[in-house]
């Protein structure tokens, strides 16, 4: 028998299952088997991406833009990436020098952890957090410190926590507004205590603004904005989501000049370059598609509202009003105990029983029993859902 040594070392950490994929994955096998279910599991806009981005990529494709782009993109696309931020941030952010564009914001986030950490640096994140951040971190050799974000206090990230993380090893901080489970919003005082922290302590900040677009009841800031953050940040963002173009794969990093070249190597040697077409597409959704972007966010605040409204009314379920991205984060901590279920246990059985994907807060590295539930469904998807999570609750409850 071969001895193929797996994993490496780097990987363990990497390799637990129940997360995201894998409850998608289970899901498909549900439906295939003539099952319906109802997906809000997986951070997907189900609305179709714009038209005029569809319509540039068709073009590209057949004027023959079909190879490979200079490594760090497009110059088109670094521009409208450089002139969106610009008008977004206040900031005159030059495309050349600092600008990369990359193959979705995942690929972002892999090229920024390969050229910062060395193994055994320790990068802090606020908890619950994009499940893609620890096992980046792992496979980068680098070492998590999980600053973990209460649900009494709607998941707002206390600075205090962040300075008592610090230690001589750490090297990264990262920061999430909005955040992907929670939704929470980083208002400008909590930036600005963070920027503090970061420049007392010499650290770097990695920002991923994914859902930067997806405000309700808040405004956006970029922590690069702020005073002595530019030269510090590394920023990612992506038009998977504010475009509804996941499967595009086109997203970037905004860094000082100083750092792009050893960026841009680190992206090189994971993909080359994004696919030049679909750059082709984004960048004329930058320059056409705001109305596409309105009607969108429009739908989703619709859809939040209601999602929360039935939440609030099931046994057992308790939420925080999300003020960005398209997630909700109930805590089901009292149902959980009445009926002697974990959250990943309850989220199967929703699954199973009640055709509705939801996904357990163990996969955000959340403290406690938590359900993340993505509203980027159709409205009439969402009552359903919650039609048959009640359901199932009061049967199980009533067991």
């Amino acid at each position: 028998m071969i001895d193929y040594r797996l994993p490496a070392s780097r990987m363990k950490d990497a390799m637990k299952g129940g997360g995201i994929r894998e409850i998608l994955n289970k899901a498909g096998a549900l439906e295939r088997s003539g099952r319906k279910i109802i997906h809000l599991e997986i951070g997907r806009p189900d609305y179709d991406s714009p038209l005029c981005a569809k319509e540039a990529a068709k073009k590209a494709l057949d004027s023959g833009l079909v190879h490979y782009t200079d490594t760090a993109g497009t110059l088109e696309l670094r521009r409208a990436v450089a002139g969106s931020l610009g008008r977004d941030t206040g900031m005159d952010i030059d495309p050349d020098t600092e600008i990369i564009i990359t193959t979705g914001a995942v690929e972002a986030l892999a090229a920024t952890f390969f050229t910062f950490l060395e193994p055994g640096d320790e990068v802090i994140a606020p908890t619950p957090f994009f499940a893609a951040y620890a096992d980046q971190i792992a496979i980068a050799g680098g070492l998590l410190r999980e600053v973990p974000c209460r649900f009494e206090n709607g998941f707002r990230l206390d600075p205090k926590d962040i300075e008592a993380a610090i230690t001589k090893k750490t090297r990264l901080l990262l920061v999430n507004s909005p955040n992907n489970p929670t939704g929470a919003v980083m208002n400008c005082h909590e930036l600005s205590d963070i920027a503090a922290i970061a420049i007392k302590h010499d650290i770097l900040v990695v920002s991923d603004e994914c859902y930067e677009k997806f405000m309700y009841d808040a405004s956006h800031i970029s922590i690069a904005s702020l005073p002595g953050m530019r030269e510090r940040t590394i920023t990612i963002s992506s038009a998977s989501k504010t475009f509804s173009m996941t499967g595009w794969r086109v997203g970037w990093i905004f860094a000082p000049r100083e750092m792009k070249p050893y960026l841009a190597k680190a992206h090189q040697n994971l993909t080359s370059c994004a696919a030049s077409f679909a750059q082709a597409g984004v960048a004329e959704a930058f320059k056409n598609a705001d109305d596409d972007v309105k009607h969108m966010i429009d739908g989703y605040r619709i859809r939040r509202d209601a999602i929360l409204d039935r939440l609030s009314q099931i046994e057992g379920f308790e939420v925080k009003k999300p003020e960005g991205a398209f997630y909700v984060f109930p805590r089901v901590e009292k149902l959980a105990s009445r009926v002697h279920l974990s959250a990943p246990e309850l989220a199967a059985r929703l699954l199973d029983e009640a055709g509705v994907a939801t996904v357990p807060g163990e996969a955000f590295h959340a403290r406690g029993s938590f359900l993340r539930m993505a509203y980027c469904r159709p409205i009439d998807e969402i009552h359903e859902a919650m039609d048959k999570i009640e359901a199932a609750v009061k049967k199980l409850t009533s067991a």
